[in-house]
């Protein structure tokens, strides 16, 4: 490929693809393990309904190897991937908190850094800034 080429894609590509700067602390990624599918869903659909989600996957069948009360355990799990902005995850960790089943739950969450632009805007347009006392 040719120079005049590559900066071409590279202005094309620039228009979809966030690198860095402010814009890019504002949508995060959350997981959030759960029992089974049924609590995943019934969480999942909380989460999007509530607007502290724009989607959430549900990826199937892990297995987690944890140490809790003095033992190592291994549980079947499910495993919750939440599109969120970053503003919300302490509103969204409270709602799965009062949700969840387990005595504590696994929300842990990291900034998205770059992506697809319009998948970005997406998640910003379908989750408002919310504060604690709206939950």
């Amino acid at each position: 490929m040719t120079i005049i080429a590559l900066q071409v894609l590279s202005r094309n590509l620039s228009k979809h693809i966030v690198i860095s700067g402010p814009q890019s602390r504002m949508h995060s990624m959350a997981f959030i393990t759960a029992p089974d599918e049924e609590v995943a869903k019934k969480i999942a659909r909380g989460l999007v309904t509530a607007k502290l989600a724009a989607c959430v996957n549900i990826i199937p069948k892990i297995t987690s190897v944890y140490y809790w009360d003095g033992k190592i355990n291994e549980d079947s799990e499910v495993l919750m991937m939440v599109k969120t902005r970053t503003s919300v995850v302490p509103v969204l960790t409270e709602y799965v908190k009062k949700h969840h089943p387990y005595e504590v739950c696994e929300v842990i969450s990291t900034q998205i850094l770059q992506g697809n632009q319009p998948y970005l805007d997406w998640i910003l347009k379908s989750v408002p800034e919310k504060g604690v006392d709206e939950l």
